[in-house]
């Protein structure tokens, strides 16, 4: 006999599930080409979204109904013009696993059965794929919370005991180049070290890390008894998709016995890929790696992974007895090598996008995604209205508008923020404003499948269009 629903069940799932496929097929189609401009909420969801707590059981498919409206007019990073900061794709397959892991809700704080076997064989999948000779690991909630993992466990190597016992006063500090993430300074202040302890090291023209710079800081800290926890090189900036000079890195950090974590959250990806690869020689000698497999591995947040070479330094920074989760003999629970207690499997999504898709076609979605910034860098060069502010070494263009020549700094700076909302305000295509060197320009992040070679010459043609418009009005701060 079965059993009546809970009131907490739903009574019609079959309805409901029928209903969430509806709304799915509907956002995937509305996925495979631009549209026109973003659509608005109407007065009558937009009151709802204003009233009170509700006290009684509603209609599950007019709740659902309002999720797809309030999604549908939000920024979503899977469409294909879709060109700011740095964004997922929203891979299909990254939708199903999300669905049947939130069914299951699976918690790797502790023995969580075979979801530990498909956790590790994910974080081996991505080592092979960047090739990095991957010990340990883990997933976590991104970048910053992958980045934080990685330098606590440094810290601990460096300072040992400075988990119990504090930092207690000894001087240390962690290199990283002027363009590094600011989730590096976030984990600098979080393990106690202070910003101040943050080395910004300077930039060469090409925008990486100047290694003899590094060098000077390393040696005259070391002179002053401050104790080197870290050099962070970042392979893929977040502000125009540099690459430190990694094998150079790690060179100085073999010399100096320092921890080198790369911070490869959006550029990691593309080591796996043959043609780019040699731009991140030395990568497989870091201590330390993170990947934000959310960004240049399609899959949706949050899912990051942090890579250690050996084991060992995580579970000095995190292991942990507790009444609450007793270890079975010598065997740890995943809470002992994290920094997170609750942990769903967040690789769940990644290991099936690699399960339906294959390696290969991975590494050829990014390689057109470096093509695509390649060929818009060479359209605004070649343009006597634009100025290019970066030669891309992967995905990122950063450029500005010149207006009608009249215009310069202030003014220029003006004209392009400006411009840089025009863009989003019209919506056909999404970008973000940035700054370079002091200079206010306009960001392009290309990280799509979707996008085509010839949308990328429709934004180059939309930016155009809107640019004239904002000529027409001149900023006060002109003249």
């Amino acid at each position: 006999m079965t059993r009546p629903p809970h009131p907490l069940e739903l009574i019609d799932r079959e309805r409901v599930l029928e209903l969430l496929t509806q709304h799915l097929s509907r956002a995937w189609e509305s996925f495979d080409r631009p549209r026109p401009r973003e659509p608005e909420l109407g007065p009558a969801l937009v009151q709802r979204l204003s009233e009170a707590l509700p006290a009684a059981p509603g209609d599950p498919e007019a709740s659902l109904a309002d999720i797809a409206s309030i999604l549908d007019a939000s920024v979503s990073p899977s469409r294909p013009l879709y060109a700011a900061y740095i964004g997922s794709t929203g891979l299909e397959a990254g939708v199903l696993a999300g669905a049947l892991g939130n069914a299951y809700d699976v918690n790797l704080a502790a023995t969580a059965g075979a979801a530990e076997l498909l956790e590790n064989q994910t974080i081996r999948w991505v080592a092979e794929f960047v090739g990095y000779p991957v010990a340990d690991g883990a997933f976590t909630s991104g970048g910053m919370t992958s980045n934080l993992t990685a330098l606590t466990a440094a810290r601990e190597h460096a300072l040992p005991g400075s988990r119990f016992s504090g930092v207690s006063g000894r001087p240390a500090a962690v290199y990283c180049s002027e363009e590094s993430h600011h989730s590096v300074a976030r984990a600098v202040e979080v393990i106690g070290l202070g910003s101040q302890a943050l080395r910004r090291i300077p930039i060469d023209a090409d925008r990486r890390m100047r290694v003899d710079a590094l060098r000077a800081a390393l040696d005259a800290d070391r002179r002053a008894g401050v104790v080197p926890v870290a050099v962070v090189a970042t392979s893929g900036t977040t502000l125009t998709g540099a690459i430190d000079p990694l094998a150079e890195v790690a060179d100085v950090c073999a010399e100096r016995g320092v921890w080198m974590h790369v911070d490869g959250a959006y550029g990691g990806p593309a080591a796996g890929v043959p043609n780019l690869a040699p731009r991140f020689a030395g990568l497989e000698r870091a201590d330390s790696l993170t990947i934000d497999a959310h960004k240049w591995l399609g899959v949706q947040k949050s899912c990051s992974v942090v890579m250690l070479s050996r084991q060992g330094p995580l579970e000095s920074a995190f292991a942990h007895d507790e009444r609450y989760m007793l270890h079975a003999g010598v065997a740890a629970n995943g809470v002992d090598s994290t920094l997170e207690y609750s942990r769903p499997v967040r690789s769940l999504k990644l290991w099936l996008a690699f399960r339906v898709y294959g390696a290969e076609l991975l590494r050829d979605w990014i390689e057109l995604t470096v093509d695509h910034a390649r060929i818009l860098a060479a359209g605004l060069a070649a343009h006597p209205r634009f100025e290019l502010l970066n030669d891309p070494a992967l995905s990122v263009v950063c450029f500005r508008h010149l207006g009608d020549g009249s215009l310069d700094g202030a003014g220029l700076d003006a004209h392009n923020l400006e411009l840089a909302r025009a863009i989003m305000a019209d919506g056909r295509v999404y970008l973000a404003p940035a700054q370079v060197d002091g200079k206010t320009c306009l960001r392009v992040c290309f990280m799509n499948f979707r996008t085509t070679i010839d949308q990328v010459g429709e934004m180059l043609r939309v930016i155009e269009e809107l640019a004239d418009r904002a000529g027409q009005a001149v900023p006060e701060t002109a003249s």
